[in-house]
């Protein structure tokens, strides 16, 4: 088992990395809890629902489940809305705990759900994706998308724990797998040089799920995040890192109207035009600039982005929240492990950046 400690000015949590983690779950749940309700997909609770209802039994609790349909699409404030009345109808208050039971949708639009019923009640994360495993059920950030934007309205609420079992990741597609990887690769470049080594190294072996492997793929980034938002817990500096290749990536989600990619394949093709952003601005040398393409395009293609132009994601690009006073904050690549954010690139550079990263997936 691993532990990574968040700590913050206001709590401290553990994220636990273990199969089997859900048999631990008694411990974490409020002393005095009253009513638990599980919000989840039908195609997360089918399979793994009992490893969630099996332990709160053992613990003497029960759960009224809240299924939420699921896509990037649906996680608006209508969704917030319907389940907090489906919370009050069956007798929610505020000794109610939330469990966010799935990927990073799930965990967004549970966590944002109980950080403003009767404002603000505990939750517990339990991730079932990489992509969530990794980055979306550690830090406390939670959201909804708005029609211009994704995560423009959301707030920062710490969970009580994080609880992550490897184990569930065998009934992902290959496509969802994949997709988390990219997140898994975004934590390499910008923090450690040894992930991506082994990245590099092991591409056959994370692809094919090893258990040592993936073990160490999601123990390293939830350790490098746990430790980024202990720093900086609500991104005045040091957590804006983790948003390397999300500017575009986010640009990207709601141009294609959040259907046709996933959110890691948004973050794949962001910081594929980041790094043409760096290399163009001299700040990563042509080795170090193939070397991250390369090991992005290791983890696989993503959808065809015909019909994209980049002029149109530049232009979204200004409304994402990394924008302050009309000024893009844009986090650069130096080489593996090393970072730089800048408001001074010309809309022009980016846009020249995203165009070569559209030609990318065209060849």
């Amino acid at each position: 088992m691993a532990v990574f400690s968040v700590r913050t000015a206001a709590c401290e949590y553990p994220c636990i990395v273990e199969r089997g983690a859900l048999r631990h779950i008694a411990p974490h749940l409020p002393r005095k809890a009253g009513k638990i309700f599980v919000v989840t997909t039908e195609d997360v609770w089918k399979p793994h629902g009992y490893l969630l209802t099996g332990p709160l039994a053992a613990a003497g609790k029960t759960a009224e489940v809240l299924l939420f349909p699921g896509g990037e699409e649906r996680k608006r404030l209508a969704s917030v809305e319907a389940l907090a009345d489906q919370m009050l109808a069956l007798g929610a208050d505020r000794s109610s705990l939330v469990i966010a039971f799935g990927g990073g949708i799930v965990g967004d639009l549970g966590g944002f759900l109980a950080a403003i019923f009767m404002r603000g009640i505990p939750v517990i994360q339990v991730p079932t994706t990489l992509l969530a495993q990794v980055d979306a059920s550690v830090g406390g950030k939670t959201g909804a998308n708005l029609a211009g934007g994704k995560n423009l309205i959301g707030a920062f609420h710490q969970p009580r724990a994080v609880l992550i079992d490897p184990d569930v990741l065998a009934t992902l597609s290959e496509r969802e797998y994949r997709a988390g990887l990219f997140e898994v690769v975004k934590y390499g470049i910008v923090n450690s040089p040894a992930l991506f080594d082994r990245l590099e190294r092991e591409a056959d072996k994370v692809l094919a799920r090893e258990p040592e492997v993936l073990e160490y793929i999601i123990g390293e980034s939830v350790r490098i995040k746990a430790e980024v938002v202990t720093e900086d817990e609500k991104e005045g500096d040091l957590r804006r890192i983790l948003n390397f290749g999300h500017t575009i990536g986010h640009a990207l989600e709601a141009e294609t109207g959040y259907a046709r990619l996933l959110h890691g394949e948004a973050v794949s093709f962001g910081m594929r035009a980041v790094v043409h952003l760096s290399h163009q601005l001299d700040l990563v040398n042509d080795a170090g600039h193939r070397r991250i393409l390369d090991c992005i395009g290791a983890y696989g293609a993503i959808p065809s982005l015909d019909g994209i132009r980049a002029e149109n994601l530049v232009r979204r690009v200004a409304s994402d929240k990394k924008t302050i006073q009309g000024k893009v904050h844009f986090v650069l690549t130096e080489g593996v492990g090393k970072w730089r954010i800048s408001a001074d690139v010309d809309g022009w550079q980016a846009q020249e950046a995203t165009a070569r990263a559209l030609e990318d997936l065209r060849a």
